[in-house]
């Protein structure tokens, strides 16, 4: 059976938005065109500036057209929110780079409490595909080299036209067209699954014929990370993981801290061979540790060396350096044993007293490892005893993580209403995980760069 859906035989709503700011979720929709095709011609049109409710960035202004003056009196998202419901009613989304739309419409309709929720198709993504080789895939560029006009460049219906003039263009390529091919993957696998996949933060597994687990992946966006690796022909392992899909399961966490737990527990647990196979590039730095000739443990960071195990990770070198300093400072370590002080002479730490003389004599190295060790085994965190509290899986739910005396409880969900009563009462909904390096890694990387509904220290 083919695996495609005949593009004569659906609906497509075209869509271009323009917007306050890149950020969906944080920032607005200013205007919206949406054109209704029939996989044969253009069978409605919609279009209209809407009130942002906020300021408009004057850059935005400068790109758009749109300013303030223009959207007083617009309406406003929620007055147009049935209308769009209606007319993208079982149509596909299709859009140029069409996440980026897709993502502002699902916050926006977020925000009033409805989960919208459709099938998209990328007209980048169909472009490269079906006309390759191009300098640049950019609606603009590419419209100037197929010849499609756009005199309304960066205004929703102008660009929402020219989109719809190059999925014409496509469709004449390819009537059955789908941004992702399955061409390669397991002669059995079912598309429909990939389709039932939530659009949501979550962990997802891959399973082969013989209902092994190969793979185990997290996504803030599960469908389109599994359809990434069902299009993923850049190496060797992913063409071979990808003819080897055949089922696909996922678990909605909530938020991508959870998701970021859940997978590092399943990758451990289960150790699936195309995990095994790759190479983690969420952490780039590591800090290390070693013994020098006079018995003293020294510090060192350096990128992540693949033999070596690192006592912590981090995105970048200035991450490592700073985290160095922080563990050299708080535990009374030697600033020139770690690396961060030149030279052979006592440290700038033991000339204001806060280094206690391993540098020059002053401390034995059994008294001195012992505050090594502890920052090594004992600190991960700034408190000791705390509950992340963040978004659950749904309006009424909260995600709970806990750490106790330094080391991960584990995390669960709960009703949001409790919290009200009483942060204990989240206990009761903690599921228990192993501790380990790179889960307190995970937590405290996250906590730094990440906000997070409320951090409760007990």
């Amino acid at each position: 059976m083919d695996e495609y859906v005949n593009a004569q035989e659906r609906l497509f709503a075209i869509i271009d938005i323009e917007t306050t700011g890149l950020s969906a979720g944080k920032e607005k929709i200013t205007e919206i065109a949406i054109l209704i095709h029939d996989g044969r011609q253009v069978k409605e049109e919609f279009s209209s500036l809407i009130d942002p409710e906020r300021k408009i960035p004057y850059y935005i202004t400068q790109l758009t057209g749109i300013n303030d003056q223009m959207v007083t009196g617009a309406p406003k998202f929620y007055e147009l929110a049935r209308q769009i419901v209606e007319l993208t009613e079982n149509a596909t989304i299709v859009g140029h780079n069409v996440q980026f739309d897709y993502s502002f419409l699902k916050a926006e309709f977020l925000s009033l409490g409805y989960d919208f929720q459709r099938k998209t198709l990328d007209t980048v993504r169909l472009s490269r595909k079906l006309i390759p080789g191009q300098t640049s895939y950019s609606l603009g560029k590419l419209c100037n080299a197929l010849n499609i006009s756009n005199n309304q460049r960066h205004r929703a219906l102008g660009d929402a036209t020219a989109t719809a003039r190059l999925f014409e263009l496509l469709l004449g390529i390819d009537p059955q067209l789908d941004s992702v091919s399955l061409k390669g993957t397991a002669a059995n696998f079912n598309r429909s699954m990939v389709d039932k996949l939530p659009e949501k933060h979550g962990v997802y597994y891959l399973y082969n014929g013989e209902g092994n687990l190969i793979y185990v992946g997290k996504s803030n966006n599960i469908k389109a990370r599994v359809l990434q690796h069902l299009n993923n022909n850049t190496t060797r392992k992913a063409v071979e993981m990808k003819q080897n899909i055949m089922e696909v399961e996922s678990v909605i966490c909530g938020n991508e801290l959870i998701a970021l737990l859940l997978e590092s527990h399943e990758i451990k647990k289960h150790q699936p061979v195309f995990n095994r196979a790759q190479r983690r590039s969420n952490f780039i730095y590591g800090l290390y540790h070693y013994i020098d000739n006079e018995g003293f443990i020294r510090l060192k960071y350096s990128k992540i060396i693949d033999e070596l195990s690192p006592d912590y990770a981090y995105a970048s070198a200035m991450e490592a350096k700073e985290h160095l300093f922080y563990l050299t400072e708080r535990f009374e370590l030697c600033q020139r044993l770690n690396g961060l002080y030149p030279g052979n002479d006592a440290c700038f730490h033991h000339q204001i007293g806060q280094c206690k003389g391993a540098c020059c004599g002053k401390e034995d190295a059994f008294s001195y490892n012992l505050r090594v060790e502890d920052a090594l085994e004992r600190y991960h965190f700034d408190h000791e005893n705390f509950y992340v509290f963040d978004k659950g899986r749904s309006d009424d739910e909260l995600a709970v993580i806990k750490i106790e005396n330094s080391v991960y409880r584990g995390f669960g969900f709960m009703p949001a209403e409790n919290l009200q009563q009483d942060p204990f009462v989240a206990d009761d909904f903690i599921q228990y995980y192993a501790d380990n390096r790179e889960v307190r890694q995970i937590i405290r990387s996250y906590l730094k760069k990440n906000k997070v509904l409320k951090v409760w220290d007990f």
